[in-house]
């Protein structure tokens, strides 16, 4: 992996740009198929944001990992493809962001943790080798997908805009699952998707607060 000082700029502009919450949204906020104003309770408006920051938590690694990976790829056909789908994942974090601002709240206070994290998690899995970079991105968006169907199941049913943005996220998350898996991903061994799965927990459980 060879840097050089314009590439090294460049991949810290960007993530500067994903901490700081100045990501591009290329495509509008997804709505809501039921019109009309449904107003939430306190304890309603807490819970969403809650589970929103985690979300945005998870777009903020998904920057982080699909970084990592395509600069530690050997193929300039997987680069592609995850620079591809890391545009996508801008967008999501653009609507987490916005939507944790319209519930009154704010992002997770340990986003520049996690976005390391994340980086050195995609470093190491670009390291081994593009099928095996593949088959974690194709279980990253497997538990991706779990908690966005877990988190449609706990919202409020009146938080019809949260709702809308992450069933449009989930659609796009197997998308991006589905073209790791179609271009040639490894499937991971059990162990590593089950410390995949405790860092997630951690992760998770921690943002919902913090």
């Amino acid at each position: 992996m060879q840097f050089n000082i314009d590439q090294f700029i460049i991949e810290g502009d960007k993530a500067l740009r994903t901490l700081m919450g100045i990501t591009p949204q290329r495509r509008s906020t997804p709505l809501p198929e039921i019109n009309g104003s449904h107003e939430l309770s306190d304890a309603q408006r807490k819970h969403a944001a809650g589970l929103m920051r985690v979300n945005h938590v998870g777009e903020v690694c998904a920057q982080a990992l699909y970084q990592a990976q395509r600069l530690t790829s050997a193929s300039e056909a997987i680069k592609h493809q995850l620079a591809t789908a890391a545009i996508e994942e801008e967008d999501h974090l653009s609507w987490c962001a916005q939507r944790l601002q319209e519930l009154g709240s704010r992002p997770s206070l340990l986003n520049p943790l996690w976005y390391s994290g994340a980086f050195t998690m995609g470093v190491a899995a670009g390291l081994a080798g593009d099928a095996w970079s593949l088959g974690f991105v194709a279980e990253t968006e497997k538990q991706v997908e779990s908690h966005l169907e877990g988190h449609l199941e706990s919202l409020p049913l009146e938080d019809f805009a949260s709702r809308a943005i992450l069933e449009q996220m989930r659609a796009e998350e197997f998308a991006h699952g589905q073209m790791a898996r179609d271009a040639g991903a490894k499937e991971l061994p059990q162990i590593i998707k089950n410390v995949m799965q405790s860092v997630s927990k951690v992760m998770t459980k921690t943002a919902y607060y913090l």
